[in-house]
């Protein structure tokens, strides 16, 4: 469903990531891992189309979108929750997630986002801004999954939660890749979180994945020291 082959990119001269390979499996769950500074946000930012390649390819379900506009890598089936959120805080939550709906669902939101994420639709009137930074999750979550996509990327989305709205982040991740059918690749540092939701691990290190494990064979004390600072 989502690969990515040979993948480079960089700020200016300064080269971030080397001949990334990666390829996710529909209804899939990945969890990309390393420190800050290891390339994970860049990672998913030159996914997006945010921060430029230099080489490789990067393929949704066998369309090739390196080169696209990232509108258009949104379009092909890509979407990506970013790293703090990024939510309109004036505007209400159901404009919030009203963002993301195609033109041609005219502002409805389907009824099975406010299934996943009830205190959406109970809050849909207040302002963004005003929500808890789980509630902002959820919502950031729900904007994407607007959009309708195939692949979802969320970026480091335990960051400034608590601990019992990250259960419940992670009971609904895989809620969705259920019901939605999706594929789910994940930038994290907290273990405890995707040892609970991914079916396979990397670590990224210095722009380079450096250890690959399935979620029946990953060793926790090793994945740890790569996360230890």
């Amino acid at each position: 469903m989502f690969q990515i082959s040979s993948l480079a990119s960089g700020y200016g001269q300064s080269q971030i990531l080397h001949d990334l390979n990666l390829k996710v499996e529909k209804q899939e769950i990945v969890a990309v891992m390393g420190r800050n500074g290891m390339g994970k946000t860049t990672l998913f930012k030159t996914l997006m189309g945010i921060v430029p390649q230099t080489a490789g390819s990067v393929q949704v379900d066998g369309q090739e979108v390196a080169g696209l506009e990232t509108h258009q890598r949104v379009a092909s089936g890509v979407a990506y929750v970013p790293q703090g959120r990024m939510i309109f805080p004036s505007m209400t939550v159901l404009e919030n997630i009203q963002t993301g709906l195609p033109a041609a669902a005219g502002g409805k939101v389907p009824d099975d986002l406010y299934a996943l994420f009830p205190v959406l639709h109970d809050m849909r009137k207040r302002k963004g801004g005003n929500l808890s930074g789980g509630q902002q999750q959820q919502l950031a979550i729900a904007r994407a999954l607007a959009t309708n996509p195939k692949v979802l990327l969320l970026d480091e989305p335990t960051e400034g939660i608590q601990p019992s709205i990250i259960k419940d982040i992670a009971r609904t991740l895989k809620e969705i890749r259920s019901i939605r059918d999706l594929t789910i690749v994940v930038s994290e540092q907290v273990l405890s979180f995707t040892m609970e939701i991914a079916d396979r691990f990397l670590v990224i290190e210095k722009g380079r994945f450096v250890l690959e494990e399935s979620a029946a064979n990953a060793d926790e004390a090793t994945i740890s020291r790569y996360l230890s600072v």
